[in-house]
């Protein structure tokens, strides 16, 4: 077979989207074959999408020469550009804006406005995106949308209106930027982009929607990426994305093996994908489900990978320290995570870890705060998630601070929320909060019910450290003298309900703070409470205040 036929061979599986056939055919032309720009960027678009990332440039770069050498600038100016934008994509900023200063001199070239002149406004809007700075983001994206617009250039056009919508969403413009995404999406959906581009508008989008906790569109974005993929297997590059997206959605749904497997396949798949830089956000969603699965060890090797690949592992790392006693490293680190996130909706993805942490170190203004803000941010940006969740962190907070009623007024709004987001894991930990409401009001019918039920979805899930939680309690329903405390753990408990800190505790014991930190935490989980406040109830309840 002659060089003609592999590029006949290779053009028709390109057309098939079978890319390891395009790869390979367009690869045994060699470079004595007569290679046409668009014939190389086919290979760089094969390439791209295996995950072959280097030889995605070198393509790119042979593309660059023959558009030159054609009397076509503006087309090698964009072959320079797709280079620089996976570069920048990456996170190599300089390499980046070497390529594009390359780009920006070819298209000197052209004697029109071009859709390259929109094309190299895209990574200033990126970068002020990054930087917190969305109005210049905005500003940027318009005028890129306003050329691909005037020169009918699909891809210009539909990465323009979608950098445009997030940084809309995120400067809290938000039915502006999501009705800029959906118009972005028509051409996405209908093929008219570049594969490439296609992948990662998908991805964006999907973000875009966990971002501001749309998971109704999340949900929708993540099964027509599948879909995507579906149609050509051979494809690496955002599958490993697909599936982290998946397993985000599984665990949330009570899926959780299925999330592990998704977790696993995602890391395979990141290791040989260009989008590698995602293997963090992998190890992230496995580290949660070691988390929630009370394995504190597998966990925190998890969080530790996904620091590695540059993912933040709070807040999951600041609950994974309060489930092994180490309040003090739990309290620092949620506080720094708080401190240094000023996005709204970034900050509400902390704040629920924020609540659970103060309370339990007995810091209720702390939390009151919180919750108040998180309430605010619900208000604004009113999703069914963010309502739920807001509702579950004001009622802890009513329980902790010695409010039952208006507790189980917040508690029981969110439960049916996050019944009807079909969460089975977040309304059973708000019903472990109902029964201790209902208890404290005297009603250990329905506390006892509540606790039934609650046990039930723990255990279908494997959710170990939850489930000890609430044998703990029906426990005591049963036999409230058996408390299981040592005498130590009752000596930390009364100067609890004394209104002492975890370091005051440690100063009149003698004790170090780490292990007043790992007392508090026991007797939390041996007495089944979340709070200082109701640790303190059970003391006075049971008598071991003398």
């Amino acid at each position: 077979m002659g060089a003609d036929d592999d590029l006949v061979r290779g053009r028709d599986a390109g057309r098939r989207l079978a890319w390891v056939e395009t790869y390979s055919a367009l690869s045994a032309a060699g470079p004595s074959a007569p290679m046409t720009g668009e014939d190389l960027e086919l290979l760089a678009c094969a390439t791209y999408l295996l995950g072959r990332l280097d030889d995605c440039h070198q393509a790119l770069q042979r593309a660059q020469h023959a558009y030159l050498a054609d009397g076509h600038p503006a087309r090698a100016a964009r072959c320079v550009f797709w280079v620089a934008f996976t570069l920048l994509l990456q996170g190599d900023a300089a390499q980046a804006g070497g390529w594009l200063g390359r780009a920006g001199r070819i298209l000197e070239q052209a004697p029109d406005e071009c859709a390259e002149h929109g094309l190299l406004l895209l990574p200033a809007c990126v970068q002020a995106t990054v930087e917190g700075d969305y109005d210049s983001a905005e500003l940027a994206a318009a005028r890129a949308a306003e050329i691909g617009g005037r020169t009918g250039d699909a891809d210009l056009l539909a990465l323009a209106l979608h950098f445009r919508g997030r940084a809309l969403v995120k400067a809290g413009r938000v039915n502006e930027g999501v009705a800029l995404l959906d118009e972005a999406m028509v051409a996405v959906v209908a093929g008219e982009v570049w594969p490439p581009v296609r992948g990662n508008i998908y991805c964006s989008m999907i973000d875009a929607c966990q971002e501001r906790f749309d998971l109704r569109r999340a949900d929708e974005w993540t099964a027509a990426l599948s879909a995507w993929w579906d149609q050509q297997p051979d494809m690496v590059t955002f599958t490993g994305q697909c599936l982290v997206h998946r397993a985000e959605i599984l665990q949330l749904r009570g899926a959780w093996s299925q999330a592990a497997e998704e977790t696993s396949r995602a890391c395979e798949r990141f290791a040989r994908a260009a989008d590698s830089y995602a293997t963090g956000a992998a190890w992230y969603r496995r580290a949660e489900l070691y988390r929630v699965n009370g394995d504190i060890a597998a966990a925190e090797t998890a969080y530790r990978e996904a620091s590695q690949w540059g993912h933040d592992p709070q807040p999951g790392l600041a609950l994974l320290r309060l489930a092994d006693g180490k309040t003090a490293a739990a309290q620092a680190a949620i506080g720094r995570a708080m401190a240094e996130t000023t996005n709204p909706l970034g900050r509400a993805r902390l704040m629920p870890a924020c609540v659970e942490i103060m309370l339990a170190v007995g810091d209720l203004p702390a939390a009151r705060d919180a919750t108040g803000e998180l309430a605010e941010i619900a208000h604004t940006h009113d999703m069914p998630v963010l309502h739920a969740i807001a509702g579950h962190a004001h009622g802890a907070t009513l329980l902790a601070d010695g409010d039952p009623r208006g507790a189980l007024v917040a508690l029981r709004a969110a439960w049916a929320l996050w019944r009807e987001l079909d969460a089975p894991y977040e309304a059973a930990r708000v019903r472990m909060l109902i029964a201790l409401a209902c208890r404290s009001l005297g009603d250990e019918d329905s506390a006892a019910l509540e606790l039934d039920a609650a046990r039930r979805v723990f255990a279908q899930l494997g959710a170990r450290s939850e489930l000890d939680r609430a044998d703990a309690l029906t426990h005591r329903h049963t036999d409230p003298t058996v408390h299981g405390l040592t005498d130590r753990e009752i000596q930390v408990l009364r100067l609890v309900a004394a209104g002492k800190t975890n370091r005051a505790i440690a100063a009149d014991l003698v004790l170090a703070p780490k292990t007043v930190d790992r007392h508090v935490t026991n007797i939390f989980s041996k007495l089944g409470v979340s709070s200082r406040a109701a640790a303190t109830a059970y003391a006075y309840e049971h008598r071991l205040i003398t």
